[in-house]
Order: C-alpha cells, then sequence, then structure tokens
C-alpha cells in the first residue's frame, strides 16, 4: 500500500509466501531505501545478511556491555520477508535500515514474554482486557476465526504462505489490519513508543532520500505507521527513552528454534515445511516434492517405500484438502496422507521422522569479518579446529584421547560444560571417565551463545572464561566433596589455573573436615584423576599424597559416622562406601592406606552401635577384600540373621551384604545356607513382611543368573517342585521349600 511515495509491506514473519511476493514487490518498485521493523541501532549490521559466507538460521544478538546476561535476539531465517528484503537491497544498492526501537529501549522493557514475542503480527502485549485484548494480540486468529478457519495459521497459510500474489495482496493485508485496529482503544505504552519511533525513522528517510521508500514490518503495525501523527507527539512519547550502550553481533540460530513450539512468539508451526516452501516455489508442486523428501528420509533409515504409495498419498493429500476446504494441501494433510499410505496407519512411525521433517536441522553460520562477542568468536576458531560442526539434531561422538585431536575436541567440550554451555554431553560416564575413549552426545541450541555472552565476565576466550568461572566456584563450595568434583572438572578440562586453585582450596578444607561422608565423596573424583591422568597429560604427585590423606582420614571417622543412622542417612552413608572402596582398589595406594580403610570397616562390623544396614555393607567389603573368609561369611551371616536378632536389623544387614551382590549366592554355597536357614527361621507374617526387601535385593539378577541361582538351591536341572504354586501372599508353602526360591520365583507383585 503506498502513500507519499512511501509503500507499506505488512508482512508476517517467518512466512515463506510473504518472503515471495515481498521481493516481487521490491523488483516492481525499485525503492531507493528499504526501512525494516528491527532495532535501529542494529542498522550497521544489517548489510552482513547479504554476505555469501551468512548462512540463515542467524539472529541479531544485541546486549547492554554492563550487563551481558540481559540478552535479545531477532532471528532471521532464508524464508523470512526481513531477510530477503536486505538481500534486495543490498544487491540492487538500495539505502538498508532498521526503524524500530533501539536495543536498549527494548532491553529497559519489563515484558512478561520473551523479546522476540513482540515481534509478530500475531501477538502484541496490550494493556487492554476482555474481547477487545484477544482481537489486538491475536489479529491473524480473529480474521481467521471471521472466514470460518479454527485457527489463524492454517488461513493464513492458505491466503498467503502457499498463494503468493504481487502488490496487491498488501494492501488488502493493510485494510484488513485497519479494520480490526478501528476503535482499538489505547494500546501498551511500549508498543506505543514502537511505533512512534518508527514513524520519525520514515518521517527522516523521507526527507533524506529522493525516490521511492519501501516499509517492511509485521502487518499489525501497518494502520500505525500510515495513521498520520505530529512529529511533536511521536517525540512527547519517547521522552526520557532509556539510553544504555549495547553490544551487537549476529550469532547462529536453529531451525527448531524457529518454532512455536520452542516458545518462540513470532514463530511458525513448522520451519521445516516453511523452508521446503520457499526453496521449491520456482520447481513446481511443493506437494509432490514433499512427499518425495519423505520418501528420501524413510528410505535413508531402511523403509521400503514403493512408486505406487507416494501416488495414492498425494491423491489422498487433494482428496482432504478439498473436504476441509482448503486450496492445496498443506503439511497436515501430506503428514495424514503420508501416515495412512506410507506408514501404513501407524502414527508412531510418524514420529520417528517428524522432527527432522517438519523442524529440521539447520544449523546458521556467520561470516569469519562478523564483529563478534569474543566469546563466541573464540568458540568459532576451536570449532573449526577441532573440526566439530554444530548441529542442532542429536548426533554420537566417540573421541580418542591418546590422539591430540581427540584430547582437543574433548577439552574444549569438558570447558564448555563448565561454562554451562552443554553442547556435548558425556554420556556412560562411569566408563568414559575410566578409560581413554569418551563417547559424548552433541547437540546445538541458539541459547548457547546467550551463555556464552553472559559468560564474557570471566574471560574473553574459552580457556580464560572456563578457568574464571571456576575459580569462582571453587571458592564458593561449602564441603569437600563438591571441591574434589570442582578440582576434578578442572584438571579434566585442562584449567590450570582453577586446578591450581582448586587444589590449594582442596588441602586446606580438608586439613578442617572431619565429615565422614564429605572425605569419602571426595576420593572417586581425584582417584579418576590419578588413574587416568596420563590420558589427559596430567601431574598427579600432590595429588597422591592428598588422595591418601582423605582415605585415611575417612576411614578414621567411619566407625563413628555409622552409629544410630536412619534409612536416609544409612542409604548415603553405605553408597559413598562402596564408591570410596572402588577408588581405593582402582588407584592400589600403599599397604598401610589399604590396610586404614579395612580397618575402618572392620571397626564399623565390630562396633554394636553400628547400623546394620552400614555394617552389612562393611561386610560385603571386607568379604569381596579377602579379609573375610567364605567360612568366616557364612559364620557371620549364620550369626547376624539368627532368630535372636530383631528381624528388622537382620533385613538391613542382609541388604547391606547382598544388595547389589546377589551373584555371590550362586557360587557360594556358605552364604546360601545361612540366607537359607534365616529364611526358613521366619513366621509367616515376618517373611510376606520383608518379601519385597528380598526381592528389591535381587533384582538386578537376570533371567540366566536367576535359572542357575534356582539349579545352585535345588540341584541342576531342577525346576518349581509339582505343587507349590505361587499363593497370594507369597507365604508358608514357598518358604517351606527353600524360602530363598519362593523370592526368586514370585515375580508378581500381588505374590507378597
Amino acid at each position: 500500500m503506498t502513500q507519499g511515495g512511501i509503500s507499506y509491506f505488512g508482512i508476517r514473519h517467518h512466512g515463506p509466501g510473504s518472503a515471495e511476493s515481498l521481493v516481487k514487490a521490491l523488483q516492481e518498485l525499485q525503492p531507493v531505501a528499504v526501512l525494516i521493523e528491527g532495532p535501529v541501532d542494529a542498522s550497521p549490521l544489517l548489510p552482513l545478511l547479504a554476505s555469501p559466507d551468512m548462512k540463515p538460521p542467524v539472529a541479531l544478538l544485541c546486549y547492554p556491555e554492563d550487563d551481558p546476561a540481559a540478552t535479545s535476539f531477532w532471528p532471521f531465517a532464508e524464508f523470512s520477508p526481513e531477510y530477503q528484503a536486505a538481500l534486495w537491497a543490498v544487491a540492487n544498492k538500495a539505502a538498508l535500515r532498521f526503524i524500530d526501537l533501539p536495543s536498549a529501549a527494548r532491553l529497559a522493557e519489563k515484558a512478561p514474554e520473551s523479546p522476540t514475542d513482540t515481534d509478530t503480527a500475531e501477538a502484541e502485549p496490550v494493556e487492554e482486557q476482555g474481547e477487545e485484548a484477544t482481537r489486538i494480540q491475536d489479529p491473524i486468529g480473529t480474521l481467521a476465526r471471521a472466514a470460518g478457519y479454527e485457527d489463524g495459521e492454517s488461513w493464513w497459510s492458505d491466503i498467503i504462505e502457499q498463494n503468493p500474489a504481487p502488490g496487491p495482496i498488501f494492501a488488502a493485508i493493510a485494510d484488513a489490519m485497519t479494520t480490526l485496529r478501528d476503535g482499538e482503544g489505547v494500546i501498551g505504552k511500549f508498543e506505543a513508543m514502537r511505533e512512534a519511533h518508527m514513524r520519525l525513522e520514515i518521517a527522516a528517510a523521507r526527507k533524506e532520500f529522493d525516490g521511492p521508500l519501501a516499509v517492511v514490518c509485521g502487518a499489525w503495525h501497518v494502520p500505525a505507521l500510515q495513521a498520520a501523527h505530529t512529529q511533536k507527539s511521536d517525540q512527547a512519547l519517547l521522552k526520557g527513552m532509556a539510553r544504555r550502550k549495547t553490544m551487537m553481533t549476529f550469532a547462529p540460530w536453529t531451525g527448531p528454534r524457529l518454532a512455536l513450539g520452542y516458545g518462540y512468539g513470532a514463530g511458525v508451526v513448522a520451519p521445516g515445511w516453511c523452508k521446503h516452501l520457499w526453496q521449491t516455489r520456482a520447481q513446481g508442486d511443493s506437494s509432490i516434492l514433499w512427499l518425495a523428501r519423505i520418501a528420501s528420509v524413510l528410505r535413508a533409515k531402511g523403509h521400503m517405500i514403493s512408486t505406487a504409495s507416494l501416488i495414492e498419498a498425494e491423491r489422498l493429500a487433494r482428496a482432504l484438502a478439498a473436504i476441509r476446504e482448503r486450496p492445496k494441501p498443506g503439511f497436515e494433510e501430506l503428514r495424514d496422507a503420508s501416515i495412512a499410505g506410507l506408514f501404513n496407519g501407524e502414527a508412531l512411525l510418524w514420529k520417528m521422522v517428524e522432527a527432522e521433517l517438519l523442524l529440521g536441522a539447520d544449523v546458521g553460520e556467520i561470516p569469519p569479518d562478523t564483529p563478534l562477542a569474543p566469546l563466541i568468536d573464540d568458540l568459532q576458531r576451536n570449532q573449526k579446529t577441532a573440526r566439530l560442526k554444530p548441529e542442532a539434531l542429536e548426533r554420537e561422538l566417540s573421541i580418542d584421547l591418546r590422539s591430540e585431536s581427540g584430547l582437543f575436541r574433548s577439552t574444549l567440550l569438558h570447558r564448555l560444560n563448565v561454562l554451562g554451555v552443554n553442547w556435548g554431553k558425556l554420556t556412560d560416564t562411569g566408563r568414559s571417565r575410566g578409560t581413554f575413549r569418551e563417547r559424548w552426545m552433541l547437540a546445538w541450541q541458539p541459547e548457547y551463545a546467550v551463555q556464552l555472552v553472559e559468560n564474557l565476565v570471566y574471560g574473553p576466550t574459552i580457556e580464560k572464561a572456563a578457568n574464571g568461572r571456576l575459580v569462582q566456584m571453587i571458592a564458593a563450595a561449602a564441603t569437600l566433596d563438591t571441591l574434589a568434583a570442582l578440582v576434578q572438572g578442572a584438571i579434566t578440562a585442562a584449567l590450570s589455573e582453577a586446578s591450581a586453585a582448586g587444589l590449594v582450596a582442596l588441602e586446606e578444607k580438608a586439613a578442617h573436615s572431619s565429615e565422614c561422608l564429605e572425605l569419602l565423596a571426595s576420593v572417586p573424583p581425584l582417584a579418576d584423576i590419578i588413574r587416568y591422568g596420563e590420558a589427559r597429560k596430567t601431574e598427579t604427585e600432590r595429588l597422591a599424597g592428598l588422595l591418601e590423606r582423605l582415605i585415611v582420614e575417612g576411614s578414621i571417622a567411619l566407625p563413628y559416622a555409622a552409629r544410630d543412622l536412619d534409612v536416609q542417612a544409612a542409604a548415603a552413608l553405605i553408597g559413598a562406601m562402596r564408591k570410596a572402596d572402588e577408588a581405593i582398589r582402582l588407584v592400589e595406594p600403599g599397604e598401610d592406606v589399604v590396610d586404614a580403610w579395612r580397618g575402618g570397616l572392620a571397626a564399623v562390623l565390630d562396633s554394636s552401635r553400628s547400623t546394620a544396614l552400614v555394617a552389612g555393607c562393611a561386610a560385603h567389603l571386607l568379604y569381596e577384600a579377602g579379609r573375610l573368609s567364605a567360612e568366616g561369611a557364612a559364620d557371620l551371616l549364620a550369626k547376624r540373621l539368627s532368630p535372636g536378632t530383631p528381624v528388622i536389623d537382620a533385613a538391613a544387614f542382609f541388604e547391606g551384604f547382598f544388595s547389589g551382590a546377589g551373584q555371590r549366592l550362586i557360587y557360594d554355597e556358605g552364604l546360601r545356607g545361612a540366607v537359607d536357614a534365616w529364611l526358613a527361621s521366619l513366621d509367616e507374617e515376618a517373611f510376606v513382611a520383608h518379601l519385597p526387601l528380598l526381592r528389591r535385593v535381587f533384582s538386578n539378577l537376570d533371567s540366566m543368573e536367576r535359572r542357575r541361582l534356582i539349579e545352585a538351591v535345588l540341584g541342576k536341572g531342577a525346576s518349581l517342585p509339582a505343587g507349590l504354586t505361587p499363593t497370594p501372599d507369597g507365604g508358608e508353602a514357598w518358604r517351606r521349600h527353600f524360602g530363598l526360591l519362593g523370592k526368586l520365583l514370585s515375580g508378581e507383585p500381588s505374590h507378597g
């Protein structure tokens, strides 16, 4: 719609149909300047969108110099009208500017939604309530309901996105928005400021340029930008506007983050479909090409898709569009037709490819000459060195730490994790930390750019920022085990400053700590460093002495820490005991240190005040270490599970000894006999009451181990004796013939 030499193009952000119509209209108009809704202070960066090395999706990132955490994003996709307008302007040597409020004003606005939520014709914040507010917040939805549609997305797609038309379509959009805004009342102050600022910028451009101007903005704003307002009244609205120095750059964005489902208020339902519409606009029927893409994805996953099935799916999609009174099939009709024709009606199969098709896995790229935030710039350099390309969908990465490239990749990912940028998540950590190989799951998210900006306070490079943040975390660590884990993280990420600070803090904290749980919990992370330090070229001599000291001090504190505990505290302590014992066996410290540890366990076992659960765990660890013989263990069990022992204490000792170690009963006849004698001694009520405990203890046995245990009890080739069927309470008949067998074979919850 043209007014006084100015043409207003009301678009839907990230609408491929809007983008196509806009490019046609600009080509016809040939404006001398293109003015786009966006932060005016970011105008110098706009031409970068046309760089050959700029690959959308990308986002303009703005943040205050004194508060990097308060960041705003303005995303651009290949199919965004604003992006295409920028490309056209640069290619045709037209002036290119943003005209919205400067980014500092937006950062000062305390809106309840995300910063980008107001950059859309579909969701503008308002102060009114009721029907009027609903109409303003969802103008497209209002038009859709008037046309008989259930939602605005389908209406806009049918009228605009899949039916791009030349310039007159923008006049129709402007007329529709004018009708909606007529008599709307007073809009929110911030939105009024935005529109006043855009009007002033348009007026200034009108004075500066001799020739037609093009204004590209959300459709909702067109009536307000065309309305008559005095310059004085607009300037009055902007009086007292916040002034803060901001930093700006472009950051990679991802396809999925353009979706409404990811909380982006100006997003679209299916970014992958929008990209498809844009890229196939000149190739023929987009429906047929979309089905071909679905088939390609399915075939790549090993599914057989015939041409005949594709033909039937295409016919069905057109029939569905006709039934639903749509001009042509949308992605919904093509989805439903594919489920029926290609997936044999199995909607779950569609879920396997839905994200790949509808959301995509695109991650943008930024030109090397873009003025980036230092940490983002450093990350891109490191990514190139590591040959790791960010991708939106998950992919697995296996790293060999013995190679320089593998060690570099691992160090980078660990440093990013320190900064809270979890691009890579270490999987199977139990084994990965203890070998020369790591397995990671990589998936890039756009918010990682924000987190990098937030970490600028710690340093300008990934290494310096990770060092700075970890030093701060070490200084704030309240417990010895937390400190040990931070030191492990520092050494794993090759952060020398944080490692040095952590070791000093760890030694100081250890000198003043007598809390057994903390002491024991600090042993495993330090043991990992010592045992596998060679893989990361780590100096471990200083750590070895500290570790031995922690083991000895934990051993001395253990007998006292094991006394009179409740269930929760006892469970926490035995967890720390088992992990510490495993770590001690891993590093093989001096014999005197090992003796101190075994002595602490023996003291727990000998003390009458030790909690039964902890005593059982101590007995098991001594047994596994060979400090308690098979005969001694059998005698101990016979004593601790004797009828004279309270059932609750006997059950707790039993759980502490056998939890996670039920396989021992397959091979150890003495232990089996002691356990079976205890079970046989229980009365009916006690047996049924403790059946869930017994099942929990042996829950880690697989079917083969269960079979072997049955054979060990009844003899090789034995099966369940005839007539011994499970009773509802799992009771007397079972217990009479080897109580343990009843526990193992009664697998249903209803059996006790």
